[in-house]
């Protein structure tokens, strides 16, 4: 038996991620303010910002510490996540994210991943 593979979340992963998603907020509240007529969209910006930004902050301490583990013959996440690598239907991933499927149609996030592309190789030999 090997050792277990171990899928640790980023802290570059976690803050480009909060970064991308403080951008789309910020927009997306110019834009609500703009559609309702409000003179001063440039306060969606800063609104947009403070609200991911503190829940970025928020999160962090329990996202950060979020591993995953691999064994020969599982997959086990946080809490009571636990599945057998012959019952995953598919491994995708999405931004920094890894989205596992499995052939009961449950869906599960490894998060903040430096390099997604190999989490999902790293998966996808150990399945074969």
């Amino acid at each position: 038996m090997a050792d277990p593979v171990t899928f640790a979340p980023d802290k570059g992963a976690y803050i480009r991620t909060n970064t991308w998603l403080a951008a789309v907020a910020m927009a997306g509240a110019m834009i609500v303010l703009w559609l309702i007529g409000n003179p001063y969209l440039w306060t969606g910006a800063p609104a947009g910002l403070a609200a991911i930004g503190l829940r970025a902050w928020y999160l962090a301490s329990e996202e950060l510490v979020a591993t995953w583990e691999m064994t020969d013959t599982t997959l086990t996440g946080p809490g009571p996540r636990k599945m057998a690598l012959t019952q995953i239907e598919a491994v995708n991933t999405m931004g920094s994210y890894v989205q596992i499927v499995t052939k009961s149609g449950d869906k599960h996030l490894i998060k903040y991943q430096a390099n997604p592309a190999a989490t999902k190789a790293a998966i996808e030999r150990a399945m074969a």
